[in-house]
């Protein structure tokens, strides 16, 4: 990946990718051993330390192990919809590896967002030679197609997908937002296109 994607300064978005091959690579590494390790303490094989036993416990309960949470992303969800997630977050960056920056991005697959959005400014203050502390993103809702829907990146800025409304919803019909529907706390927020603004004001 570092050979392929090297530091650049047309392309901040380098540097955000491989710093999450990174994070990423690191947490299964640990997977990867603690498995192997907790599997031969299980038959004996190993002695069965603290640290094996507490994944044990985890995994029979459908929890994800303590190591793991240290070195894995943010998240609050069993160790079965965990995995599911950690193996998507996975194919995403394996395609953009292979297939170049993605037309869209996962926000909420990435292990550090907050790079991913001062790339974006970065890379827009180096094409426009404007200094980045003046940039800020102007944002609009596309909520008249899907990630799945876009062929092809906007000439400014980027698409992302992956936010979610806690405590509201997104109506599609009036394009703004609306009281929640019942029993529904968490809603993901349609397709945003944030674009790099110059001394952006704030809409009253």
């Amino acid at each position: 990946v570092a050979n392929a994607y090297p530091t650049s300064y047309e392309e901040s978005m380098n540097t955000v990718l491989f710093q999450e091959c990174v994070r990423y690579n690191r947490l299964l590494a640990e997977m990867a051993v603690g498995l192997k390790l907790v599997q031969k303490a299980l038959v004996g094989e190993v002695v069965m330390s603290e640290d094996l036993e507490k994944m044990a416990d985890a995994i029979y309960d459908n929890q994800v192990p303590p190591a793991w949470v240290k070195k894995g992303f943010l998240s609050l969800k069993p160790l079965a919809s965990w995995i599911e997630d950690c193996n998507a977050r996975i194919d995403f960056l394996n395609a953009w590896i292979t297939g170049g920056t993605p037309n869209v991005y996962w926000i909420s697959g990435l292990f550090f967002p907050q790079a991913f959005f001062t790339g974006n400014l970065q890379n827009f203050a180096r094409q426009r030679t404007v200094a980045v502390y003046r940039l800020s993103f102007a944002f609009t809702f596309r909520d008249d197609i899907t990630h799945a829907d876009v062929t092809a990146k906007p000439e400014v800025g980027c698409y992302s997908y992956g936010a979610y409304l806690e405590g509201c919803r997104w109506d599609y019909g009036a394009h703004q937002l609306a009281h929640s529907e019942p029993k529904k706390l968490f809603v993901e927020l349609p397709l945003l296109h944030l674009v790099p603004t110059e001394e952006r004001a704030i809409p009253d």
